[in-house]
C-alpha cells in the first residue's frame, strides 16, 4: 500500500469528510488520493490561512476537517490558528510538508525549517514529525488525539519521509 493511500485511509478512518489542500509536490500523492476518495469533500485553497477558515466552516458545519500545506507558510497562519482555531477550540489535523531540511535545494525553505517547530511551540500546537515511513503508524492515533482533545495538531513529514526531494 502506498503512503498516500495509508494516510488518506486513517483520515477516512477518522471521519475526516473534508479536506482543503495548498499545492505542494512532496504531498502532491496525498491530495491525489483525497481528490479521488467520495467520502472526502476536498475544496483546493489559494492560501494556507484562507483553508483553515474552509476548515472552520465545515466544523461548524458538523464536518470533521484536515488541512494539508507546508510549513512555509506557518507565519501567515498566526492569526487565524490563534484567534479561529484555537479559540474556538476546533481539531484541526495539519499534515505538513517539512521543508528546509538536509538537502534541500532552496534556500528559502532553510530558513523557515528554523522557526516551524518553535513558532508551532509558541502556539502551544502538539506536533509530531514523520522521518521515516514506518511513523506513519503514529497518525491513527495523533487523529484520534487531535478530535478527543479538540485542538489543532501539526503532522510534519519532511523529504526523507516522502524518499527526497
Amino acid at each position: 500500500m502506498s503512503i498516500s493511500k495509508q494516510i488518506v485511509d486513517d483520515f477516512v478512518a477518522n471521519d475526516i469528510a473534508f479536506v482543503t489542500t495548498v499545492p505542494c509536490k512532496q504531498l502532491g500523492g496525498v491530495i491525489e488520493e483525497v481528490e479521488a476518495r467520495p467520502e472526502i469533500y476536498h475544496i483546493p485553497s489559494n492560501k494556507e490561512d484562507e483553508g483553515m477558515g474552509l476548515c472552520a466552516g465545515a466544523y461548524m458545519g458538523g464536518k470533521r476537517p484536515a488541512i494539508i500545506m507546508q510549513n512555509t507558510a506557518i507565519g501567515v497562519t498566526i492569526n487565524t490558528l490563534v484567534t479561529l482555531t484555537q479559540f474556538y477550540r476546533m481539531p484541526l489535523p495539519m499534515l505538513i510538508s517539512f521543508r528546509g531540511e538536509l538537502m534541500e535545494p532552496v534556500a528559502c525553505q532553510a530558513e523557515m525549517a528554523i522557526h516551524t517547530k518553535p513558532l508551532l511551540q509558541q502556539l502551544g500546537i502538539p506536533t509530531y514529525h514523520f522521518h521515516k515511513q514506518d511513523d506513519v503508524r503514529e497518525l491513527d492515533a495523533i487523529l484520534k488525539y487531535t478530535f478527543m482533545s479538540s485542538k489543532p495538531v501539526a503532522i510534519l513529514t519532511d523529504a526523507t519521509f516522502w524518499g527526497g526531494y
